[in-house]
């Protein structure tokens, strides 16, 4: 996710709690998503869309953040 900010995720990770709490959450949603979608579990489909729900609001924060860290060092 996000290659081109590879040190500032990094960076981010070990010094912001927020930032690395919800990189992690992300990276275990995308997990779970991958498992349920891999043994076709009977989970309702319905349940699996609000956790890619989930994983996108996520994803749009980190990016968020990112983007602005970025602009923060220029």
């Amino acid at each position: 996710m996000f290659p081109e900010y590879r040190e500032k995720i990094a960076q981010l990770r070990a010094n912001d709690r927020h930032f690395s709490r919800i990189f992690d959450e992300h990276n275990r949603l995308d997990h779970e998503v991958k498992q349920l979608e891999e043994k076709h579990s009977p989970v309702h489909q319905d349940d699996i869309e609000t956790l890619k729900k989930q994983k996108l609001a996520l994803k749009e924060e980190i990016y968020s953040m990112l983007r602005k860290e970025s602009a923060d060092a220029a």
